[in-house]
């Protein structure tokens, strides 16, 4: 036979490998990269966050070693700092309206014993009204007091809020 007569058709070569669908390893590392990018930021963010015990802890040390003000001054510092710290970790409703014994009382539920009802925390409401300045030893023991009271808080995991 002839070569011509023959139908024969010419070698095909197949077609060049598609990049899609992709293989199981890319759909693997399509899901993975964002994952941890988004974990990492999270971990990022909650390591390096400011919660309010930390700020207060260090405003709490900046108060104590401030040699510029006077002993009513740093009560009036430590009275705003408790106030604040304890706003901002219960809710608004139940903190921000409380005085006098009551404001203690709630400074002593963290607390075991009486600390601020019936020992040195009393300072609190009552050395504005006096005449002399709170003297260094009232004002150490005051501020051991809200160490004590601020290692002894604790962040609630969720406010829920009140209406």
């Amino acid at each position: 036979m002839q070569e011509t007569e023959l139908p024969l058709k010419d070698i095909h070569l197949p077609d060049a490998i598609s990049w899609w669908p992709p293989a199981i390893g890319w759909w693997f590392l399509i899901v993975l990269i964002p994952t941890l990018l988004v974990f990492s930021y999270w971990l990022y963010k909650r390591l390096t966050r400011k919660t309010a015990l930390k700020t207060a802890k260090k405003a709490l040390l900046a108060i104590k070693l401030n040699v510029e003000l006077d002993n009513t001054q740093k009560l009036r510092e430590l009275s705003m700092l408790l106030r604040r710290v304890a706003v901002s970790l219960a809710p608004r409703t139940e903190v921000a309206s409380l005085t006098g014994q009551s404001w203690l009382a709630y400074l002593d539920q963290s607390l075991t014993g009486a600390p601020f009802t019936e020992g040195g925390g009393q300072f609190l409401i009552s050395a504005p009204y006096r005449n002399a300045a709170p003297s260094d030893q009232d004002i150490t023991l005051f501020i051991s007091l809200c160490e004590d009271w601020l290692k002894a808080q604790t962040k609630p995991a969720k406010n829920k809020k009140t209406s």
